[in-house]
């Protein structure tokens, strides 16, 4: 059984915890390790989710049977139009409905708040692109995102109308 909570900024060592559990896994294969350590830190110390969530960023923790699952955070861009910023579930949490049972809460949510569509990035080489096509996301363009350091982003921009 699931259940989904919004987070607050007493969570974020939560979603850092579940981000380090998750993110190696996942990227490991993809990206180099320094570019991994890089991205961590630019997107998951306390700090850049503190500022994430006070620039409107909504934070969402997934629950199985009472354990943390996994997390996601989207906001409104523009009028109608939202990004899915992050949606990650523990690995052992794959493939049983997790990923699934979140898109689908942030997808009524931006419903009931008028949204016509919901982006996102996925790296070019990540799997998860699979499940974005099934959740009825399409690939609407490459891009190559500079991030600092040297890095980049080698991402496809998705998206899904909804309505």
């Amino acid at each position: 059984m699931f259940n989904i909570v919004k987070a607050t900024p007493g969570d974020i060592p939560l979603i850092r915890e579940l981000t380090f559990q998750i993110w190696p896994q996942t990227y490991s294969a993809i990206l180099e390790q320094d570019q991994i350590d890089y991205m961590l830190e630019m997107m998951y110390s306390e700090p850049s989710l503190q500022q994430q969530m006070q620039e409107g960023a909504m934070f969402l923790i997934i629950y199985a049977d009472g354990i943390p699952a996994g997390f996601a955070s989207y906001q409104e861009m523009q009028a109608g139009i939202f990004k899915l910023h992050k949606i990650y579930v523990l690995p052992s949490q794959q493939g049983r409905g997790t990923g699934r049972f979140l898109a689908d809460f942030i997808i009524d949510d931006i419903k009931k708040r008028g949204g016509t569509a919901l982006q996102l990035q996925v790296n070019r080489h990540n799997k998860a692109k699979i499940f974005y096509e099934k959740l009825g996301f399409r690939v609407k363009e490459e891009v190559d995102i500079a991030i600092g350091n040297g890095y980049f982003m080698n991402d496809y921009n998705m998206e899904k109308k909804i309505g």
